[in-house]
């Protein structure tokens, strides 16, 4: 199964590319797609849609495991996370791939075994999970990663949550 995992967000969305095997999970490939702060939102949103046209012809996943909105402060920064995670949605469901989502919560506790864990926490887990040197760099990332593996968790045990 191949995965492709995503922390969505405008300016920074973090994504990658993991595949399991005969029950081991590798990392394909990861990054973090940057679009420009003063620039037009429809402009930055279809920027993002075409990277993950991209990114999903290229790699042909089989399913998106995406990472659902936190609560934040900043009405503005929701709006425009918001805004970037429907057109992950919709570049993905155009592909055909099935959605699952996954809260915050769900992920800390795939992958340290307590929602509570903080982000080094999860960063470590990544690191030992897929045997890696050093912790994945920018942390969007690593968030992106942690989401895939959610997947692999979530779908071992028989839950997935479908958007």
């Amino acid at each position: 199964m191949k995965v492709l995992g995503i922390d969505p967000g405008t300016g920074r969305l973090g994504w990658a590319i993991l595949e399991k095997k005969d029950g081991k999970e590798n990392m394909i490939e990861c990054g973090c797609f940057e679009t420009k702060t003063n620039s037009n939102q429809a402009d930055r949103l279809l920027k993002i849609f075409n990277f993950l046209n991209q990114l999903i012809a290229k790699h042909k996943p089989d399913v998106a495991a995406i990472e659902n909105l936190f609560f934040t402060k900043n009405a503005k920064t929701v709006m425009s996370v918001s805004e970037a995670r429907g057109v992950v949605l919709l570049a993905c469901k155009q592909a055909g791939l099935d959605i699952n989502n996954y809260t915050p919560l769900q992920i800390k506790s795939a992958l340290t075994g307590h929602g509570k864990a903080d982000k080094k926490q999860v960063q470590y887990m990544v690191t030992q999970i897929l045997k890696l040197d050093k912790i994945p760099q920018p942390d969007d990332a690593a968030d992106a990663i942690a989401t895939g593996l959610t997947h692999f968790s979530h779908s071992q045990s028989g839950v997935t949550i479908k958007a």
